[in-house]
């Protein structure tokens, strides 16, 4: 086990969160393009197009803001244990967000528990399972009900 495979592998992690303040759901489903992506009461999507739609019909983006969802994935607290060509993860994270009807707050802590892989071009996500543990006002956020 290398620092250099942990440091792989938790830049993942933080990507998700880049790609989806950013409002690009094409680049959340390229990450994730070879992974099932869901959490407990949601059930599963794989493939890249799959999880692009998913966030595409799921999460606002506000076009007067460059098409970004003017939120703030952070990702806190990441165990990553790499066994050889594998590797587990688990973290916390928190969104917060921030609009003209929202004012700045936390409006999702939960956990991510991840599986690896590791081939020829580097590290991907092979699972990611998400477990939305408190939700606050996610008016702005979601465009589907919970």
């Amino acid at each position: 086990m290398s620092v250099a495979d942990k440091l792989e592998v938790t830049e993942l992690l933080y990507r998700y969160g880049e790609l989806i303040d950013a409002g690009d759901f094409d680049g959340v489903g390229e990450l994730l393009g070879r992974a099932t992506f869901g959490g407990p009461a949601s059930g599963s999507v794989a493939g890249a197009q799959a999880i692009a739609k998913l966030f595409a019909h799921t999460t606002r983006r506000f076009p007067d803001h460059g098409n970004r969802t003017r939120t703030r994935h952070l990702v806190l607290n990441p165990i990553v244990e790499v066994d050889g060509r594998q590797a587990t993860s688990r973290s916390t994270f928190v969104v917060v967000q921030n609009t003209e009807t929202v004012p700045l707050q936390p409006i999702a802590v939960g956990r991510y528990f991840d599986l690896f892989a590791r081939d020829e071009n580097g590290w991907y996500f092979t699972e990611r399972k998400v477990d939305v543990e408190m939700v606050g006002d996610v008016s702005d956020h979601l465009n589907v009900a919970l």
